[in-house]
């Protein structure tokens, strides 16, 4: 059995836990074994999962790999934390909020002999497939990708462009490397009100 540790329990952190207690018959999950997960709040114990300490899952010779679903600031150090402690790591889109950090990090994992995997698993979905199918072999002339979600609080989240990098990297996978030509925010404190707009184009242009 290799052995795993969830470290944050917001929503991807319970889905993890959730999937790890409960592995579909015959996947390669149930060869993963769950020794527990790291929350800065306390639990206690979450589907039977108990929660340890971080130094514990750092510690931790039977822990193999770790599964990062904090909030984008904290990835980075978290994920040195793991590779440093001879751990796998798994870890939520994005992997950092710099591409001088993501790239350190890849070369970290490499000189550690570690795999480091970033998983954005919105390009699994059937849906995000079925849309793939529909744009092969087509010509993009003009698009628009329009979301809404709640205010991120941005000493968590990182600059609100983070916010929405999961998407931007749709539009990367189906049409290929994009320019930024340009990008405007508008906010209004007194309504909790932020939008973010921005232009790219095409290596077709």
């Amino acid at each position: 059995m290799f052995g795993t540790v969830v470290v944050g329990v917001g929503i991807a952190g319970l889905a993890r836990i959730r999937d790890l207690m409960n592995p579909m018959p015959s996947s390669p999950s149930e060869h993963l074994k769950l020794f527990g997960f790291v929350s800065r709040r306390s639990f206690g114990n979450i589907n039977e999962a108990k929660q340890i300490s971080l130094e514990d899952a750092l510690r931790n010779k039977d822990i193999h790999a770790a599964f990062i679903s904090t909030e984008n600031r904290s990835h980075e150090e978290t994920i040195r934390m793991f590779l440093e402690a001879g751990k796998h790591v798994l870890v939520e889109y994005p992997m950092a909020l710099s591409a001088k950090a993501a790239h350190e990090l890849w070369e970290m994992a490499e000189q550690k002999g570690k795999v480091l995997h970033v998983e954005h698993i919105e390009l699994l979905t059937e849906e995000y497939k079925q849309l793939k199918k529909e744009v092969a072999g087509k010509d993009l002339v003009k698009g628009t990708l329009h979301f809404t979600g709640s205010v991120l609080d941005e000493n968590k989240s990182g600059f609100p462009a983070f916010s929405g990098i999961a998407r931007l990297t749709w539009l990367i996978d189906l049409f290929g490397d994009l320019t930024v030509t340009s990008a405007t925010r508008e906010k209004q404190k007194d309504k909790n009100y932020s939008r973010m707009t921005v232009h790219f184009q095409t290596a077709n242009k």
